[in-house]
């Protein structure tokens, strides 16, 4: 697969499918090419797109360069637009969403944006989990810190246990530093206004019909934050949305 390097050179992997005006997917927490909806979305997508799937750094064949701070992310996101000639529309999920929103806010390149349920959810256990994220990332213990985010979204802890012991936990552990990324990206929670503000391209808010009433709720202020931005249902679709259900909604919206 193709790669380009971003500015501190981390090395970003990607693949483009398609043909038609530029797109690119930016995946959410614990997800990566090999591991998450873009592929198949892309695969829908593709007859309207020129599709551009990238690794988010740390994750599948991206590699990593610390420290993190949320701006790398976005210079490795406006590497791939340059990547994909400049411009693009770019559609994100969940810390993928937040990732693209403060990349649509603080510079060029990206001409309509689309985000699925980002997770701006206050809650009096954010900070908690921040601190005990952190130090498990630090201290070494990855299968801690995979089951703590599973646990901050609401998984019980007797699937917990049981993923454990299965041979897919290998592969969630070895991007678990990830996880402080994607917290990092979400500030605790709340919806950035003073990004989502200055967001000036046409925006689409997207939620689940079916999704838990906290991840509607983020979803719909985010739209309420964003300048002129559109808020849209999905019906009987929850935080983990079928491509086949988005995907019409993603090309009505891009122009596809």
């Amino acid at each position: 697969m193709p790669v380009l390097t971003s500015p501190d050179g981390t090395r970003i992997g990607y693949e483009r499918s398609g043909e038609g005006p530029a797109l690119v997917l930016i995946d959410g927490a614990m997800c990566h090419r090999a591991a998450g909806p873009m592929r198949p979305l892309a695969a829908l997508l593709a007859s309207s797109f020129t599709v551009y799937a990238y690794d988010r750094r740390g994750r599948g064949e991206s590699t990593d360069t610390p420290p993190h701070d949320p701006e790398r992310e976005v210079e490795d996101l406006r590497a791939v637009i340059a990547e994909a000639g400049g411009e693009a529309g770019v559609y994100g999920i969940s810390s993928g969403a937040a990732l693209a929103l403060r990349a649509a806010a603080t510079g060029p390149g990206i001409t309509r944006l689309a985000l699925y349920e980002p997770p701006f959810i206050e809650g009096p256990g954010n900070a908690e989990y921040t601190a005990n994220l952190g130090r498990a990332v630090a201290e070494g213990r990855r299968g801690d810190a995979v089951a703590l985010f599973m646990r901050h979204v609401g998984m019980p802890d007797q699937m917990i246990d049981g993923m454990r012991g299965q041979p897919m936990w290998a592969g969630l552990e070895a991007i678990a530093p990830t996880l402080v990324y994607d917290d990092a990206l979400l500030a605790g929670g709340r919806v950035p206004h003073d990004l989502a503000s200055a967001v000036s391209v046409p925006t689409l808010v997207l939620s689940g019909g079916d999704s838990p009433a906290g991840l509607q709720a983020a979803a719909k202020a985010t739209a309420q934050a964003v300048p002129g931005a559109q808020h849209r249902t999905l019906d009987g679709q929850t935080h983990d949305v079928q491509p086949d259900a988005l995907a019409p909604a993603l090309r009505a919206f891009f122009g596809g």
